[in-house]
């Protein structure tokens, strides 16, 4: 029961913390992702950068 507990905790705790992130592509993004080390970038992260902030 403790281990479906945590889990729950972990999952709820990792949606609450998706809805707070700004929407990609915005100026808050594109700064949240310059700060980000470029090796830790997803491909898709790269992709939408390359998209929505150099152009």
């Amino acid at each position: 029961m403790k281990k479906y507990v945590v889990t729950c905790a972990l999952v709820f705790s990792a949606l609450l913390m998706q809805g707070c992130s700004p929407e990609v592509g915005s100026k808050e993004w594109c700064a949240e992702l310059k700060e980000k080390p470029k090796g830790d970038w997803t491909a898709t992260e790269a992709k939408d950068f390359a998209k929505s902030c150099l152009f």
